[in-house]
Parts: structure tokens; sequence; C-alpha cells
């Protein structure tokens, strides 16, 4: 992306939800943006802050309060109390940061915020600046959670096939987890999201138009300023020449080196198996696909949390010749790199985005929120993974996962050319005259004419 000198720079606060999965595309986009001569101030909380190992520099960084500024938000007061603080102090300390900034005339041009705060619109426009909601999921999960929202879908989910506009044949097993959570917290707080989305200035997705045609299409009828401006990842893993972007810029967690141990490994030889930051996932299903990978012929290359390790089974050994654990990896290198084979996921947006950009197969391990809807689109939409079949327990049994394995690195012509089609649209996609290249252009010179 070409970049612009701009005699007056205009100026975007990113205010972002204290999440690594969060923040990083947001980020991403802010690079993105600064490439275009707008400036930014990321915007954190405080405890959020004080975690993060590393900024780039050129990004001025700004906080505001939780009401958990020492940490133990959630582990104490819960889920809801959690949210409901934050919508206080939040909206409190927000404000006081928009006219610390005003007072030093450090003018701010445009607020872009995580849609996770719609109190933040509320403030932005208290002060008479531009809006825009940032959404991290994609758009089938996103006209979900809208349609909840209109009162188009009524919850609790009665019948079990649904049908919305645009959107493939879902059924109760296809939708996001939070539906059925006894305690409606999350729900609420993502059907929130859209609570007042329609008074925003601008509504901006991190996907592509060309992988969700048809619904961009609809909602764009719906929100006249509506515009992806995705894949929203470094912009050198979809074009070697971007030198300089190669990494989020931002993390709370050290990295391990595993590049020198997939560099001895074949192409196309390495099963690579990663749940992100968050998810939890039970001691039973760690010892299935422990038990997988040891029996498979293939070499694997295990992202298992530090907090997560003590659910390893006891004799199995994180290091041998066919395979490697490992607490932290950079994930778009070992995604890049030409030893994978295929990336077994829990399928959160930001893992399926930088797969699907960068041609790899997926196995399909779902486990709540939009993960589950995402393995859908996976496998019966976009057509590039398979899921794994569950048993009553919900666990992933490891003779399932070793006969998915077997499918995936077999190398099916089929699924390898969807892999590349993905690949090559997403690339268009953020390229010069691509459609989400016109969408930030446009973005930037409102701004900077406004």
């Amino acid at each position: 992306m070409e970049k612009k000198n701009m005699s007056r720079r205009a100026h975007c606060l990113v205010l972002t939800y204290p999440l690594q999965g969060h923040i990083n595309p947001m980020l991403q986009f802010s690079k993105v943006l600064e490439h275009q001569g707008v400036r930014i101030t990321l915007v954190t909380t405080r405890f959020f802050y004080n975690n993060l190992q590393s900024v780039p520099p050129s990004i001025a960084i700004e906080t505001i309060s939780d009401g958990f500024d020492k940490g133990g938000s959630t582990e104490a007061a819960g889920l809801r109390a959690y949210f409901d603080r934050f919508s206080q102090v939040g909206p409190q300390t927000f404000a006081e940061l928009l006219e610390k900034l005003g007072k030093s005339k450090d003018h701010v041009d445009c607020v872009i915020y995580n849609a996770c705060f719609p109190w933040a619109l509320d403030v932005a426009k208290r002060f008479g600046i531009v809006g825009a909601a940032y959404l991290t999921q994609n758009m089938t999960v996103n006209s979900i959670y809208y349609h909840v929202h209109s009162g188009k879908l009524q919850v609790p989910l009665k019948e079990n096939e649904i049908s919305l506009p645009t959107l493939p044949k879902l059924h109760l097993h296809d939708m996001p987890s939070f539906f059925f959570d006894e305690d409606p917290t999350l729900l609420n707080f993502v059907v929130g999201q859209f609570s007042n989305i329609d008074k925003a200035d601008w509504i901006l997705c991190n996907t592509f138009y060309e992988l969700d045609k048809e619904i961009v299409d609809w909602v764009t009828k719906i929100w006249s300023k509506f515009k992806t401006i995705g894949p929203n990842i470094p912009y050198f893993f979809l074009d070697k020449r971007c030198e300089d972007d190669k990494d989020y810029g931002v993390t709370q967690f050290k990295s391990e080196e595993c590049m020198e141990w997939l560099n001895d490994k074949p192409k196309g030889s390495v099963v690579y198996i990663s749940f992100g930051s968050l998810v939890p996932v039970c001691e039973e299903q760690m010892e299935e696909i422990a038990c997988c990978l040891r029996e498979c012929s293939d070499y694997f290359l295990w992202v298992v949390r530090a907090s997560e390790e003590i659910k390893l089974p006891k004799e199995f050994e994180k290091k041998t010749a066919k395979g490697l654990v490992v607490t932290w990896c950079s994930q778009l290198k070992v995604l890049a790199h030409e030893a994978i084979g295929c990336f077994v996921t829990h399928c959160g947006w930001n893992s399926i985005i930088e797969t699907l950009c960068l041609g790899v197969p997926i196995i399909a391990i779902p486990c709540l929120s939009d993960q589950i809807t995402n393995a859908k689109l996976i496998s019966e939409v976009w057509k590039v993974g398979i899921k794994t079949p569950i048993d009553d327990k919900k666990i992933v049994r490891q003779e399932a996962l070793k006969q998915c394995i077997k499918e995936m690195m077999s190398k099916d012509k089929v699924m390898k050319n969807n892999v590349s089609k993905w690949r090559n649209l997403a690339i268009k996609a953020i390229g010069k005259g691509g459609s989400s290249y016109e969408n930030i252009i446009e973005f930037t010179n409102n701004l900077l004419h406004s």
C-alpha cells in the first residue's frame, strides 16, 4: 500500500478490548492507517498495558480504567460484575482522556472502537468526534447477533433450523455457544455491539469482501458506511515486499523459537496444533490429542500454554524426534513455513483468517463462542478444512482426530485448490485497487478532508 504525505495528519484514537485476540487485528489496522499518514494513539486498560511485552514505537499509547487496574477482574468479580463495572468506569475515564487530549491541543479526529464498547461511540459524539465501530468477528456471526438485537431472531432458540438472510442454513449445533449458556451475560455482551451501531459514522470489519460477498451486499443496504478492511494480518505474509510488517507489533507473551526445528522437516510434513491464548482445554481432551499425536506417523508442533501444561499426560515427552511442544510461538511464521501440512485449531476468527491468508488446510476443534459457527464455514462454505466428530462428552477421541489428520495430510487436490483460491483473493483484496484497499483509502481520505 502506497504511503501518503499529509500536511496535516489526522489523529485516530483506537480503543481496544483488553485481550490479545482483539488487540492484534486492531493494531494491524492501525499500522495500515499510519502508513497512509494517519497518526495513531492506541488506548487500552491500565492492567492490560502493564502486561504488554512490546508496542510499536511509532504508535502512542494511552490508558483508561476498567475498574480493575490491579487485575483480578473476572476471577474475583465474575463476568457480569466485570462488564457492569467496565461500562461505568470505562466511559468516565475515556471522556477524561479525550478532555485531556483536547486541552493539550492534541486534537482527535476519530475514535475507532471495538464494537464491544458501544459506550465509546456515545462518548466520542459528546466531544463532536467521528466514531468508527470495528467488528472483530466474521460477518456470519455478526449477522446472527445483529438479528438477535433487531428482534428477528428470538432467544431462546426453539427451531432446529435457523434461516437468516444471505446466511447458509444453520442448525442449533452450528450456533455460537453463548446462545446455550444458562447465564445470558456473554450473549447480551456480544449482542450489545449493535445497540447503537446505526449511529456510527463508519462500521469496519476484519474480513474481505470476496469472503462474505452476499452478506456484505445485504448489510451495506442497512449500514451505508459499512466497509470491509481486512484481512488485518501483517502484510508481509500477503506481500513479501512489505519487509517492515512481519508481526502485529504487540504481545503479552514471550515467543519460543521453534523455526529451527521446522527448518529440518520436509515440506507439508508437520501437523500444527494450537488453541489460542484463551480457550481452556480439559484434561481428558488433552490426553486424547496427546495419544493421537504419539500414534500418528506425522511430525507435530503443539502449542500448550504454560497454564495448561499440567494437563498433559505425565509420560508425554515435550520434545522428541517426531514432535515438539512449546508454550508459545509466532503463529504467522509457523503457518507460513513450508513444513506445515495442516492446522488443528479451536477456530478463533484471528486464527482462521490467518490460516485462510496463508493457505493452510484446517482441522476444526471448536470449543465455544463463535468458533462453532466458524467451523461450519470452514467445512461447508469455504471448504478449506474438516470439522472433527465429537462424542457424547463433547470430546474428540484420538481415533477420530487421527483419521482427520490422515485425510488432511493426504493433500486432497480439491481442498488444496480451495485453500489457494482464498489466499489469492485475500492478497488481491489488500493490493492496489482491491476491495479492502479502496475502502481504506476512502476512510483515510474522509478523515483528512473532514
